[in-house]
C-alpha cells in the first residue's frame, strides 16, 4: 500500500537522510521533496524515479511553495499520509540585549510560520488518511544555549503548535515534535566557524569539543526515528508531545 510523505529541507543534512530512509524503507513509499536548491532534489528523482519522488523547489516561507507541495502529493500520488517539517535556520545568534528583531522575524518565518502554513494546507488531506505531522524541534526549546534565544524560542513555539494541532485534530490527524540531538550537519559547521563569535567561550567550546572528539551524531540516526514514525505512526500516549529522538517512549 502506498505511503506519501511531504518533507521540507530535503536536500541536505537531516532532511537528506530522512529522504533516504523513507525511500529505502520499501518500494511503495513516495516522497514530495521540498528545498530551495534544485540540484540535490533532482538527484533524488534520478536515483529513485519520478514515479516515487516529486521535487518542489522553493522557499518554505512562500505559501505558494507549500501549495505546490500539497498539490504534488495529490496530483501525482493521490494521497498524503505524513508531513515532516524539517527546514529550519539558526541565525541570528546573539545575546538578547543585541537582538535585531528584523532578523528574529526572518528566523520565525522559516522555523514557525512556514510550518503553520504547511500544517494548515496539509490537514484537509491528512484527515482523509489519518495522517501524521512530525516537526523537527531542538533541545534548545526546553533549555538555554548561549545566544540562541531566537532559535530556542521558535522551537518552543513549534512544540506548542504541535500540542495544539494534536488536540484540535484528535482522532483525525496525529502530531509530534522531536529533537534530533546534536547532529553532524552544516549547522554545526556554522556554529563552530561563524556563530561561535557571538557565543561565550565556554558555550562554543562545548560544540568544538563534541566535533573534535567525534561525538556528533550521524544524520542517519535521528533520520531513522523521523522516518520510522512517519511510516508507522505512534501511540495516543505520546501524541502531541515533545521528545528527544532517543526517548524510550518512541521505541
Amino acid at each position: 500500500m502506498s505511503h506519501v510523505t511531504i518533507l521540507t529541507g530535503a536536500s541536505r543534512g537531516i532532511g537528506a537522510a530522512i529522504a533516504k530512509y523513507i525511500l529505502t524503507a520499501n518500494s511503495s513509499t513516495k516522497l514530495v521533496a521540498v528545498a530551495r536548491s534544485a540540484g540535490k532534489l533532482e538527484d533524488l528523482v534520478s536515483e529513485y524515479g519520478a514515479d516515487r519522488v516529486v521535487a518542489v523547489t522553493g522557499d518554505v516561507t512562500d505559501p505558494e511553495t507549500v501549495t505546490k507541495a500539497v498539490s504534488a502529493a495529490i496530483d501525482n500520488f493521490g494521497q498524503l499520509d505524513a508531513v515532516i517539517a524539517n527546514a529550519g535556520v539558526l541565525d541570528p545568534v546573539s545575546p538578547v540585549v543585541d537582538a535585531k528583531t528584523d532578523l528574529w522575524a526572518n528566523l520565525y518565518a522559516v522555523n514557525l510560520f512556514a510550518v503553520v502554513e504547511l500544517i494548515k494546507q496539509s490537514i484537509p488531506e491528512l484527515r482523509k488518511t489519518g495522517g501524521k505531522i512530525l516537526t523537527v524541534s531542538s533541545a534548545a526549546s526546553v533549555m538555554t544555549f548561549d545566544g540562541w534565544a531566537a532559535y530556542g524560542s521558535s522551537k518552543a513555539a513549534l512544540n506548542h503548535l504541535v500540542m495544539s494541532v494534536a488536540e484540535e485534530e484528535k482522532g483525525k490527524v496525529s502530531a509530534i515534535s522531536i529533537a534530533p540531538g546534536i547532529v553532524d550537519t552544516g549547522m554545526q559547521v556554522d556554529i563552530r566557524e561563524k556563530f561561535g563569535a557571538n557565543m561565550k567561550p565556554e558555550a562554543i567550546k562545548q560544540f568544538n569539543d563534541l566535533h573534535s572528539e567525534g561525538q556528533l551524531l550521524p544524520a542517519s540516526v535521528p533520520a531513522a526515528v523521523y522516518g520510522r514514525l512517519a511510516l508507522n505512526g505512534w501511540s495516543d500516549e505520546v501524541n502531541g508531545k515533545y521528545f528527544d529522538y532517543d526517548d524510550e517512549k518512541l521505541a
